[in-house]
């Protein structure tokens, strides 16, 4: 599938708000969507590990399980994920499994980057699938986005969620 710039931007702008509803609850603003080959959003996900106390609840986990239950197949080939930030490698090898047609990120992760920061999982040619690989699509906005949430947690504004719960094991 070949996307347009307006396609690329209309699925940018979706991961966008997704990290956006992260932040507003406290989360690291990481927004994930899944977009089908006639450009319609069949799954999303936002970061919510904070949230959930779940380490592999990352905003593309979410999103290609969604993307997968709308569709009833773990097959994504003709589907494009769009994400604010460059995958982990979970998130790369969950795109490799799920055999996505195309990832698109908007930041780079130099610390865990595995989509060609650290290390680039979906170039490895031992893997039987490789997606396309769009880097830096709107890059300036999510490391912005990035940058004020940081900020804001370190002058006592935002308070991560694990913070306020009081079921925590003691």
């Amino acid at each position: 599938m070949t996307l347009t710039t307006e396609d690329k931007k209309a699925g940018m702008q979706a991961a966008f708000a997704q990290a956006q509803l992260a932040a507003d609850q406290g989360e690291i603003p990481i927004g994930a969507v899944v977009v089908d080959q006639t450009g319609q959003i069949i799954g999303r996900g936002y970061n919510r590990r904070e949230l959930d106390q779940d380490a592999t609840e990352h905003a593309e986990m979410i999103a290609i399980r969604q993307a997968c239950q709308h569709l009833g197949l773990w097959r994504l080939l003709d589907c494009t994920l769009f994400v604010t930030l460059e995958p982990c490698p979970m998130c790369a090898g969950a795109c490799i499994n799920a055999r996505l047609g195309t990832v698109a990120y908007a930041a780079f992760d130099p610390k865990a980057g595995a989509c060609g920061s650290v290390v680039d999982l979906l170039a490895e040619p031992k893997f039987n699938h490789h997606p396309q690989v769009i880097r830096g699509l709107y890059q300036p906005e999510a490391k912005d986005m990035l940058k004020k949430f940081f900020q804001a947690v370190r002058a006592g504004k935002i308070q991560k969620p694990s913070q306020n719960r009081s079921d925590k094991l003691q």
